[in-house]
Formats: structure tokens, C-alpha cells, sequence
């Protein structure tokens, strides 16, 4: 079963990274794969009570990979971590099927440092849909939930629930439509569409840009009848003969 699930992995890296050249390579250079190896190994004894071996274990492949996976971290079969270095996974993340993750990406948490018995356990950290895409330096925080083939921009912060099929930019990150719903489920690298990312601020502007403009034209409109009316008005009226 875990040799399945490893050449599962490995094939779902030579699907999206167009520099790998052959499983060997994977195998054997790519630090992403070898976290996942490692977190595989520490998630066995976490989820069988050895919580020191299995922390300590998830300790080394840190410092052998620069990727630091909670063993309490839930992930998914397809896995890809591209790159690497700086990807921090916390205890309580949820990861899905076919997801990717690129450098420097947070998965964290934002309660508070644990004061009761009572607290341990709770959600804090994200949880991950299937076939989703966060690119590098992009911070998730919280116990939120990234939708189903959403994808999440570079660098950006995302604090609050995104919605299926959806990409998310920015700080703090916004929802922006896809042109194409079906065809923002294909995989795109870094999260980003290659028709390009739209500011969802500059698409504020501009619909209020246009909503402006809709609005004079209709002051114009109705200046101009309001003169029609005031010329008619005029001309209607009799004139009062002299003498």
C-alpha cells in the first residue's frame, strides 16, 4: 500500500514538474518528495501514540529537507511540494488529493498559544480541497477551508474561506471569477492562470468606472428632455395682444 501511494507520488510529480526527467531523479533530488517520505513515516507513529518519536522524526526531515510537516498534518495521495525550502505544514492541516504546494508556503495557525487541556485538539490551521494550487509565499492562516481546484496567488495572505474554482490574490487575499470555470481546474504552476490574473481591486474601479459613466449619460438624458419640455413650454404659451 505505501509503495503504491510512493509511485503514486512520484508520478504526480513528473505530471507537473516539466523538469523532472525521470523517477530516479525524484527519487533522489527533489526535497519535496523526500519530506513526504519523511512526514509518511513520523504521521505512522503519531497516529499510534508515539508523539516524541514521531515529532522527533518530523524534526530530522526539517533538517534535511528545510520542510516542516506537523505529524498531525492529514495529507492527501498525489501530494507535490515543488521546490521546497521554507514550506511550513501545521499540526492540525488538512491537506486533500492532487494538491500542490510551491516554496515558502504557510499553512498556520492564528489562535493563541494553548492554555487548557481543554483547548488542545481544536482546528487552527487550514484545511485543503482536492486539486488545489498555492503558489510560492503564500501564507494560509486559521482554521479555513481553500475550495476544491481553488487556486492561491504568490505571496498572497489568505485569512477567510475560498470557494471552489476560484483564484485568490493579494493581501488580504480576494476571490476573483475565472473567465473559464472548466478550464480553471487544469493544473497552472504557481496557481497562476495563463491568460493572466486579474486585480480585483482594478476590476472594482473599473465597475465603478463604468457605473459612472452609465450615470452621466442618464444625467445627460434627462437634461436634455427637461429642456425639450422647458422650449415647448415656451413656445406653447399665448402671447397677450398690445392695445
Amino acid at each position: 500500500m505505501v509503495f503504491k501511494e510512493l509511485r503514486e507520488d512520484i508520478a504526480a510529480y513528473m505530471e507537473r514538474d516539466p523538469a523532472a526527467k525521470g523517477p530516479v531523479e525524484i527519487i533522489l533530488c527533489y526535497p519535496g518528495f523526500h519530506a513526504l517520505v519523511f512526514h509518511k513515516m513520523s504521521r505512522w507513529l503519531w497516529t499510534r501514540g508515539f508523539h516524541l518519536a514521531g515529532r522527533f522524526l518530523s524534526h530530522v526531515g526539517k533538517i534535511l529537507t528545510g520542510v516542516e510537516i506537523h505529524p498531525g498534518a492529514e495529507i492527501g495521495q498525489r501530494f507535490v511540494i515543488d521546490h521546497g525550502t521554507g514550506v511550513v505544514i501545521g499540526e492540525t492541516a488538512i491537506i486533500g488529493d492532487d494538491v500542490t504546494l510551491y516554496h515558502d508556503v504557510t499553512l498556520g495557525g492564528v489562535a493563541p498559544s494553548v492554555d487548557s487541556a481543554a483547548q488542545v485538539g481544536q482546528k487552527r490551521h487550514p484545511t485543503l480541497e482536492d486539486g488545489v494550487i498555492v503558489g510560492s509565499g503564500a501564507q494560509i492562516l486559521g482554521p479555513i477551508s481553500v475550495g476544491a481546484h481553488a487556486r492561491v496567488g504568490a505571496n498572497s495572505v489568505v485569512t477567510k474561506d475560498v470557494p471552489s474554482s476560484v483564484t485568490a490574490v493579494g493581501v488580504p487575499a480576494k476571490a476573483v471569477m475565472p473567465r473559464d470555470r472548466e478550464k480553471a481546474r487544469e493544473f497552472q504552476a504557481y496557481g497562476t492562470p495563463s491568460d493572466g490574473c486579474p486585480d480585483p481591486v482594478l476590476q472594482t474601479i473599473e465597475a465603478l468606472r463604468q457605473q459612472v459613466t452609465a450615470l452621466g449619460q442618464r444625467i445627460e438624458e434627462l437634461e436634455a428632455g427637461v429642456e425639450q419640455t422647458d422650449g415647448k413650454s415656451k413656445t406653447d404659451t399665448p402671447r397677450k395682444k398690445v392695445g
